[in-house]
Order: C-alpha cells, then sequence, then structure tokens
C-alpha cells in the first residue's frame, strides 16, 4: 500500500520525488494522523516572523562558524575533523538548514552543504555514518567534546538535519542514507543498546522513533517497523513513568537525576516505579522537554489511549509542581519546582517546542497548539538577545538582575556562576548551537495539512503557505496579521480556479468566543478550545477573517501570587534596564551584565485581581518606533516587536512597592504570601506598566498581591 496523499504532489523535474507537497499520511499498520506536516518550504514567513528570520541570518545562527570555531568550524568531526564530535555540530545544522531554505539564502545553503555533503558520504558499508571513532582515546582539549563518536544520540540530531534537508531538495541519497542506517541499528542494538556510549540516547530515543516512521511513510520496508519497536523497548519508559500516581517519599535519591543515569536498559524497575514528575531532580530538563514526544509518537503503532493520557497527565504535573507563566518549568537542569526564580535552560526551550510540533500532527490537540504558542511569543524571544547575538543559559519568570553571582540553580558551581548572564559561551555552550532551531521549525508549523484533504492554520503568524488541493489545484493562503499583538487574522486565498477543500482555523482555549467572517459578512462563532473547520468552494480572493477577542486574565501560582495574560501573552513588569559588558577571557567568554535601573518589588492591587477587565488597562502603543506608522504595522518587514522599547501593546495598572521584597543572591528574594498582604493597606499606590514578556529582560511575573 503506497502512503495515502493528503493534497497531491508537487510537479517535479528530475529525479522521482517520493515526497509529496502536503506530506505524508501514515501507511499501515501505523495509525492515521489528523494533521500533517508540511514539508520545509511550503510556508514562508512574512512582516515581523520574516525580520527575525534575517536577524537570525545576520546574527549568531548565519555567523557561528565564525564565531565558534573551536567547536564548529574546519575540525569538526561532522566534516571529517579530529574536532568536536558529539552533538553541537549537527545541533547548529539543525536550525541552520531550515533558516537557510527558509529565506532561499545562498549563503547560508553554502555554509550548510559541507556538513551535509560529508556526512551523506560519510557512510560504511556496514552503515554506520558520522563522525569516524578514534583508534585511540585522543587527549582532551577544553570545551571540545572529541570522543563518543559511535553514539547513538548525535545520529538521531543529524538524522533530524538531514529530513529537512530531504524536503526542501527531494535528495534521494537522504533516504537512501538512512534506510542503510536503519538497517545498521537494527542489527547492532541488541548488543549495543541506545545507552550503550551515554544514557542521552535512551532518554531521547523518540527522536530516533519518529526519523524510522518518518522513513516507512515513504519506503514501507518492513524492517523499519521492527527496529521501531526494538528502539521503543530500549528508551527510557516515559508513558509508565508519566503514570506513576504513588510518589516515593523516603530518603533515598538514586532514582532522581543525575544519580540515576546509570539506570540503563534493561531498566530497574525498582526505580522506575520511584519516579515521578512532581519530584524534584526527577528528569533532566532537557530530557523532560524531548521524551515527552515519545508516547505520542509510539501512539502511531501501538494506539493504546494511555500513551495519550500519560503526556497529558505529566503535563498536568509539570504545571502544578514545576510550572512557570511563560509555558515552561524549573529546571536549571534537574527538575527544581515552581518557585519563579528556578531558571529555564533555553535548550528545554526550543526542544519542548518541537515536541509540541509533533505531537499537534499526531493528535490534532488544541491543548498542544496553546501550549507552543505560549513558549514560543513569551519564553522564546526574552531569552535571546534582540540582534542574535548572544543568549542566556537560563532564564527566570522573575528576573530582575542579570550578573556573575552565585544563585540557587542546581546547575552553577561548574557554570562558573554565568548562567543569567547574556552571551557566546555564558552557562553551558550546548544552548548556543541548539537555539537555532525554535523560529523555523515554528513557520514550519504555522500550518499543517489535513487527514479530509485540507489545511489547518494551527498558529497565527504573518506568512503565506503554498500548496495544492485534493482536486490538484494549486492555492496559497495568506496570514495577514499583527499577531500576538492585535485580535485578528485575515486568510486571503489565491486560486487560479474555484477549489473545495476544508479549512481548519485553531481556536484557542484563552478565547471565549471567536467571530469567522467571509468577505466582509458573519459566518459562524465558535467556543475556544476547537478548531473550526469550514469546508465550502473556495474562490480566488476570498478573505476569512478570524477574531479573537482577547480579555485580561490571571492565573495562579506559588504563594498564590498572580500572572496577567491577555490573548497568546504573558505580561510582565516593565523595567528599565542598564547594560554593562564584561570582557572574561576564562572559559565562559565575554558577556553582558543586566541591572535594573527601575523599582522592581511591587505588588498588585487586589483589587485589580478581582477586577482585571477594569483593574489593568490596555492600549496600543501610540507610534511603534522605528516602524514608520502610527502604530506596529502588520505589513512592515523590518519592525522588530520583542524589546522593551518596541513593545507594540502594553498594560497599565497599579502597585504597591513591597519594601521586605528584595535581593537574595543578586536575584528576586523569595515571593512574599500573598493573602493578600494587610501591612501595606494603608501606603500609597503608584501606577505601573507592563508589556508582553518576551519584549522584556528583567521583569515581574508572578506578582504578590497587596490591599
Amino acid at each position: 500500500m503506497v502512503a495515502a496523499l493528503v493534497l497531491l504532489a508537487a510537479s517535479c523535474t528530475g529525479e522521482e520525488r517520493t515526497y509529496q507537497a502536503a506530506g505524508l499520511q501514515n501507511r499501515l499498520p501505523l495509525a492515521p494522523n489528523p494533521y500533517i506536516e508540511l514539508p520545509l518550504g511550503t510556508v514562508r514567513p512574512e512582516g515581523w516572523l520574516l525580520h527575525q528570520l534575517k536577524l537570525m541570518r545576520d546574527g549568531m545562527t548565519g555567523h557561528l562558524d565564525e564565531l565558534y570555531p573551536p567547536v564548529v568550524g574546519s575540525r569538526n568531526g561532522w566534516l571529517g575533523g579530529d574536532g568536536d564530535g558529539w552533538e553541537r555540530g549537527p545541533y547548529w545544522l539543525d536550525g541552520l538548514v531550515p533558516l537557510a531554505w527558509l529565506l532561499e539564502d545562498d549563503s547560508l545553503k553554502a555554509k550548510a552543504m559541507p556538513w551535509i555533503e560529508w556526512t551523506l558520504n560519510s557512510q560504511t558499508d556496514e552503515g554506520y555514518f558520522g563522525p569516524v571513532p578514534f583508534e585511540t582515546e585522543p587527549e582532551p582539549e577544553p570545551g571540545i567534546q572529541k570522543s563518543r563518536r559511535r553514539d547513538w544520540w548525535p545520529k538521531m540530531v543529524m538524522l533530524k538535519v538531514l529530513q529537512q534537508y530531504y524536503e526542501a531538495t527531494g535528495d534521494g541519497r537522504v533516504t537512501d542514507l538512512m534506510s542503510r542506517y536503519f538497517r545498521y541499528q537494527l542489527a547492532r542494538l541488541p548488543d549495543t543498546p541506545l545507552d550503550h556510549w551515554s544514557f542521552w540516547a535512551n532518554r531521547r530515543g523518540g527522536d530516533n522513533l519518529m526519523m524510522v516512521y518518518w522513513l516507512y511513510n515513504i519506503t514501507g520496508e518492513s524492517f523499519l517497523l521492527e527496529l521501531a519497536d526494538l528502539i521503543h523497548e530500549q528508551t527510557f519508559p516515559w508513558t509508565e513513568v508519566f503514570l506513576n500516581d504513588d510518589c516515593y517519599g523516603g530518603a533515598e535519591l538514586d532514582h532522581l537525576y543525575p544519580y540515576n543515569t546509570g539506570n540503563r536498559y534493561p531498566f530497574d524497575d525498582s526505580l522506575i516505579g520511584r519516579l515521578c514528575v512532581e519530584q524534584l531532580q526527577a528528569f533532566h530538563c532537557v530530557n523532560l522537554a524531548q521524551g515527552i514526544k515519545e508516547p505520542v509518537i509510539r501512539s502511531q503503532q501501538d494506539p493504546r489511549l494511555e500513551h495519550l493520557a500519560a503526556v497529558k497527565k505529566a503535563f498536568r504535573d509539570i504545571r502544578r509542581f514545576h510550572g512557570q507563566p511563560q509555558g515552561m518549568y524549573g529546571g536549571d537542569e534537574p527538575l527544581h519546582g515552581g518557585v519563579p526564580t528556578q531558571g529555564i535552560e533555553l535548550c528545554s526551550v526550543v526542544e519542548l517546542m518541537y515536541s509540541l510540533e509533533k505531537m499537534i500532527g499526531v493528535t490534532g490537540d488544541v491543548e498542544f497548539m496553546d501550549h507552543l504558542e505560549r513558549i514560543a511569543y513569551n519564553a522564546l524571544p526574552a531569552q535571546i538577545s534582540d540582534d542574535f547575538s548572544s543568549r542566556q543559559y537560563f532564564q527566570q519568570a522573575n528576573q530582575v538582575m542579570l550578573t556573575r553571582h552565585r544563585h540557587n540553580f542546581y546547575e552553577e558551581d561548574h557554570h562558573g556562576n554565568t548562567d543569567l548572564c547574556f552571551g557566546l559561551l555564558t552557562g553551558y555552550p550546548c544552548c548556543t548551537c541548539n537555539m537555532h532551531q525554535g523560529w523555523p521549525k515554528l513557520v514550519t508549523h504555522l500550518w499543517y495539512g489535513t487527514a479530509d484533504g485540507g489545511l489547518a492554520a494551527v498558529m497565527f503568524a504573518p506568512c503565506t503557505v503554498r500548496t495544492r488541493t485534493g482536486d490538484g489545484t494549486d492555492v496559497s493562503i495568506r496570514q495577514v496579521t499583527g499577531y500576538p499583538f492585535e485580535e485578528k487574522v485575515r486568510f486571503l486565498i489565491s486560486l487560479p480556479r474555484p477549489s473545495a477543500f476544508p479549512l481548519h482555523v485553531r481556536i484557542p482555549g484563552w478565547c471565549s468566543e471567536a467571530l469567522l467572517s467571509l468577505n466582509g459578512r458573519p459566518l459562524q462563532t465558535e467556543p475556544g478550545g476547537r478548531m473550526a473547520v469550514v469546508h465550502r468552494k473556495w474562490e480566488d480572493g476570498d478573505l476569512l477573517e478570524l477574531h479573537l477577542p482577547m480579555k485580561t486574565k490571571l492565573e495562579r501560582w506559588v504563594e498564590h501570587s498572580v500572572s496577567v495574560h491577555r490573548g497568546p501573552l504573558v505580561y510582565a513588569l516593565k523595567i528599565g534596564e542598564s547594560w554593562s559588558h564584561v570582557d572574561s577571557t576564562d572559559q565562559w567568554g565575554a558577556f553582558d551584565e543586566v541591572r535594573p535601573s527601575d523599582i522592581w518589588n511591587y505588588g498588585l492591587l487586589e483589587a485589580a485581581v478581582l477586577d482585571p477587565e477594569n483593574g489593568f488597562e490596555f492600549s496600543v502603543q501610540a507610534q511603534a518606533p522605528g516602524s514608520g506608522t502610527d502604530r506596529f504595522s502588520a505589513e512592515n518587514p523590518e519592525f522588530y516587536p520583542w524589546s522593551i522599547d518596541s513593545a507594540p501593546v502594553l498594560l497599565k495598572t497599579r502597585g504597591k512597592v513591597i519594601p521586605d521584597w528584595t535581593l537574595y543572591r543578586e536575584m528576586a528574594g523569595p515571593l512574599p504570601h500573598s493573602l493578600p498582604l494587610q501591612h501595606l493597606e494603608n501606603e500609597h499606590s503608584e501606577l505601573i506598566t507592563l508589556i508582553p514578556y518576551g519584549c522584556t529582560t528583567l521583569r515581574i511575573t508572578e506578582f504578590p498581591v497587596v490591599r
């Protein structure tokens, strides 16, 4: 049976392409997916999102080989060299490749192609590919990961790189390499399981598994399903752990990270049985971000309901015990609870986004879409400098000072206390290479194909999708919007002739009721938390408009603090920034520190918390700096919204200074409880400004409540 087409194939030239324009539905016996990922290049960014990608091109993503040559320069093992031969080269390529083809930038492609060509030509007769293993262990060099070249884990990252390259080019060498490599895995894994060289591979085996399913949908080779069973068997049992209810409360720690890294396949059931999401140090934060998708990926071959139920429970437990308002969780690097000064690693941000993007296709679940949106439009832009030249290793929800100082992170003794500082190598340099996948992969996953032959708009941003309808008609749908800063999304449809197909549109869970209009006339209202489906014969020039009324809402967190939300955006206290550069020459390199130039220790008034619609005044900036317009313009491709000076929207409310809420280890001290605080009842209040979280460097996001 050939893989079922969602939409007809794009026209091809040269070698026959088996990859289809709008992706492939699963082959039997894999369960069909409601939504099907679109190949790289089907969706193109516009407006502020295009500008974001150009900043990446001009910043670290486009120049990392020049900024970080000891690791991603010519000595890298993925270029045949004797230098770094583990994950960091593939990490960079995992963002560089989609960026290069989304921008159709020849200079970026020229940087990526030597890595791809070397990798494709590196495969041995037995099927191994990648850096050549050393015959004798090399002399160590500071900051360079030379060894573990046979480790299964970095191959998983490069497989993702090759998949995207194949989607963009149709280069048949990719599927040939994968088929031979997967046969090699099937032969070798029984004796050298996923965690033979490092435990990272068994925690992240879901990344390997999804590449096996991807190739199966193209080639139909039956051995791939046998390999999928083996990979799942050797992968950390995420479904079982997520469903554990009886959390161990004793004094032993050997079931927790990092003490449990020796629990390898076949796993010690007694240690697995003690582990659950609510525990501090239950998992490494990035392993959780990647591993959480494995049960859903596996459910395509093993459609038991417990896989999805486990992931849903995991997200509820993460939110309850470790969650933060921007959609992430305290994990610096192990899970570290929900206190808003615990760190969030940048790698976990981009990897959780990718996991959600994958789970959306398999499930069509609107909660996953909403979660992806919250991370992408809040956590992601806040952790990277405006010019994309530096990043933080950790970010905090309540982040009032970024200095080289001892904080309260689990991993800081080995990081020179630089985790919060903006730099190239501060904290730990894995994120220097892995951060680049976030925005380009979001672009690719703004739209999906659908099982009923249509298209699904699951995320909103200025962009255009171009593909074909079920009857073979070319279709282009342009999203014209200032989202996430405005309430309206316009879908402009271009067709050479009328064509009937369903258009699925997400109605976010935060929206109580949305309005869809067609060509200026109301069409239907839809409740939040579902996909609206408009099935009709579309004509060239049709305009579908989506209105998503945004209301100010609050969420409760640690010590009954509150966070402020309006639509997809989290709002945080606007705090003036004083930046200073430190020319450090140690292994963490030069970096920037940021100190507050404004008061930060405010609590929100109880009256505003009880009546947020009247207690917070929303406004659009009278003039967005640099936009050349009277307000934020969705059409302006040069406007960058994610900074304190160019925040397009804001909220004003009143707050009171809490004098005894002070610094602790050069970060915001422990949150005062919110009963609310009555000892400030007679103190005067002040007008304060909140701006989108993604526009902030310093911020308070979880506020105490005062009278």
